[in-house]
């Protein structure tokens, strides 16, 4: 699972979810008002939160289907600056 600040910046980006709703792994972003301008928003918040940087073949509409996948890609950039 994802950590809190994850979490809480996706949420910023996600209008049609209640703030007392869990966000599962599988809740589809684009449902939840995640729209092509959130989407470029949301990758600029997570570079810099993370300081990553999202690659050419990460920026997929699959990359952004659900909690989830977001995560996988951010989790896997994390463990390449680690290692």
């Amino acid at each position: 699972m994802w950590d809190d600040q994850f979490e809480e910046i996706l949420r910023t980006f996600l209008p049609f979810l209640p703030p007392q709703e869990p966000l599962t792994t599988d809740d589809e972003l684009k449902d939840l008002g995640l729209d092509s301008l959130g989407m470029v928003q949301l990758l600029g918040t997570l570079e810099d939160a993370y300081q990553v940087r999202f690659r050419d073949s990460a920026l997929t509409m699959g990359t952004f289907r659900s909690a989830g996948t977001l995560w996988e890609t951010v989790e896997g950039m994390l463990q390449r600056t680690t290692s």
